[in-house]
């Protein structure tokens, strides 16, 4: 096993109605001001910004509000925000939504807490971050962990520039979960939701290093009650418990307790689909998806024991004659979960119809983001990148 520091300083208010604990929750913060960061309407139509908005004022807490946050969040509306907050002065900022909004709520906290630098400057590898405004979040999808999480990722908006920055300056103070907040996601959001859980497990767990068992009944265990409760959701979206099964193993997915020695883990799937969303505007999880089979299949033989393992103890396959025939049932009982939720297997599925030149485009940019060489499990150069790419549009 691999030596590893885990930090998971977050505090987790859990339940329904959790939401309501707003005002009280920033007020023993001790900050003068804050920024409610938002997307688009639902949480104003859901009345759910009313509800916290009456939270704070009962707490006193005086605040300023920015919505406008897009899937795959743009790095124009983080400039906004840090010009905002140094208007206003705010000192402490609420995300109220899923990964994109707390991603840009990340972002903009960076920036507002280092006045006179660039922020883009942390997600374009060219220094590290020294300080980080206070950020909490009300969660209402349950994807990308960010609410537990480091990490953020966020879009430049000239040249669909899509980079991620990890550091525990900006590990939310607390996260409210509110499972019913996510029962009024459209099915294919909820997909591709449980798509992005199930993924920053697996990235964890595919991994050439020795590891603890421990850990890997916890993965599996978390990966099994997703693919569980996601067959649930299809059928029953307003079920509490299978909501709140997910949304509970959305924050443990990404909060480094899944690759407990097991070392960094791959992540090449995330860096080709960043490529991929950041040039088309593909849901995250959806694209993930899409991409995975053909990064198995692909990098399988490198890992042959780790697969052979997923299959039988994940996706409950019956041994084959031989591990590898094993391993890649395992990968297609995987892409047969992802069908029965509703998600794509390859580009053409995603609505995407990538041609030669813009796969190129991806690649590099994949190669550029990674310093030339993306994953652990196997080392992917460009030309790797452009064969995964290809396969997978040509499905």
């Amino acid at each position: 096993m691999q030596n590893f520091n885990y930090f998971t300083p977050t505090r987790i208010i859990f339940g329904k109605d959790t939401e309501q604990q707003t005002g009280e929750l920033i007020k023993a913060q001790g900050c003068k001001k804050i920024l409610i960061h938002y997307g688009g309407q639902s949480a104003k139509k859901s009345g759910l910004l009313d509800r916290i908005k009456a939270s704070l004022d009962n707490a006193g807490i005086a605040y300023t509000e920015l919505g406008g946050v897009v899937p795959n969040p743009l790095l124009s509306l983080v400039y906004q925000g840090i010009d905002l907050c140094k208007k206003e002065k705010v000192d402490f900022i609420l995300a109220v939504g899923g990964g994109s909004v707390i991603d840009s709520a990340k972002a903009i906290a960076y920036g507002v807490a280092e006045p006179d630098k660039d922020v883009w400057e942390l997600y374009d590898r060219k220094r590290q971050a020294i300080a980080c405004l206070p950020v909490a979040t009300v969660l209402t999808i349950a994807a990308a962990g960010s609410e537990m999480s480091p990490s953020s990722v966020i879009t430049k908006d000239e040249g669909g520039i899509k980079r991620g920055y990890s550091n525990d300056l900006s590990r939310p103070k607390f996260s409210i979960l509110n499972p019913e907040l996510t029962m009024t996601l459209p099915a294919y959001q909820t997909a591709s939701g449980n798509a992005d859980i199930l993924m920053h497990t697996m990235e964890r767990y595919f991994t050439p290093h020795d590891t603890m068992e421990i850990t890997d009944s916890i993965a599996e265990g978390l990966l099994k009650t997703v693919m569980k409760n996601a067959r649930i959701l299809v059928e029953d979206p307003q079920n509490y418990e299978a909501r709140a099964e997910i949304m509970w193993s959305g924050s443990l997915s990404h909060n480094g307790l899944t690759g407990c020695g097991g070392g960094q883990g791959d992540w090449a799937t995330h860096m080709l689909e960043h490529e991929l969303s950041g040039l088309f505007g593909v849901t995250h999880g959806a694209g993930l998806a899409a991409i995975w089979g053909h990064w198995a299949r692909y990098v399988y033989k490198d890992c042959l024991p780790r697969f052979e393992r997923f299959a039988v103890q994940v996706m409950g396959v019956t041994a084959a004659e031989n591990a590898e025939q094993t391993a890649l049932k395992g990968i297609e009982a995987m892409e047969d979960f992802f069908r029965s939720i509703g998600m794509p297997t390859n580009l053409s599925e995603l609505g995407v119809n990538a041609g030669a030149e813009q796969i190129a485009e991806m690649a590099r940019k994949c190669a550029i983001a990674t310093n030339g060489c993306a994953g652990a499990v196997k080392p992917l150069y460009e030309q790797d990148m452009i064969a995964i790419y290809t396969a997978a549009q040509n499905a």
